[in-house]
């Protein structure tokens, strides 16, 4: 029995004999509403990251994060996914709770967001793919992130520097 399905999809043939897939640009407000919908189901979600507010753990078009609606308490450190007042989607991690919301910051930034509604949070990140490596909480760069990171938001950039400057100087 023959289980292939034939490409109902638009391919065209370049000038290699290459067949290619038509892109179709998705509004990033519309495509996430749509994995939000299959993560407050419960499912997890992968989602190619883009922009650079969570870098150095999670960089633009190369890592991947994996999220599902919070089925725990939602504490500082955690990686989570929420939608501004504004519409915007944002994932970033929780820096402080506190009785009037949630403070949110990214791993590559020192200011500080909120406070945000839980109600605005959607999801929770479960795990990542960093350069091709599946990372998970209890592993170590989960964890540092996680613990440390977390608590050195004044001293980001000066440690970003110094990394920057060594990491030049082994070249």
């Amino acid at each position: 029995m023959d289980t292939r399905q034939e490409d109902t999809g638009r391919a065209d043939e370049n000038r290699e004999g290459i067949r290619q897939m038509a892109v179709r640009q998705v509004d990033t407000r519309e495509y996430v509403s749509v994995l939000r919908e299959i993560a407050e189901e419960g499912k997890v979600v992968p989602m190619l990251i883009a922009g650079s507010s969570m870098s150095p753990f999670l960089c633009h078009n190369r890592d991947y994060i994996y999220f599902t609606r919070p089925e725990k308490e939602l504490r500082r450190g955690d990686m989570v996914f929420y939608r501004r007042d504004s519409g915007q989607y944002v994932m970033h991690r929780i820096y402080k709770v506190k009785p009037e919301g949630y403070y949110m910051v990214g791993d590559a930034q020192t200011q500080i967001e909120g406070p945000l509604r839980r109600e605005q949070i959607f999801a929770l990140i479960v795990q990542v793919k960093r350069k091709g490596k599946v990372i998970r909480p209890g592993d170590f760069w989960w964890e540092f992130f996680e613990h440390v990171w977390i608590r050195i938001v004044p001293a980001r950039r000066a440690v970003t520097a110094l990394y920057s400057f060594f990491k030049g100087k082994r070249r």
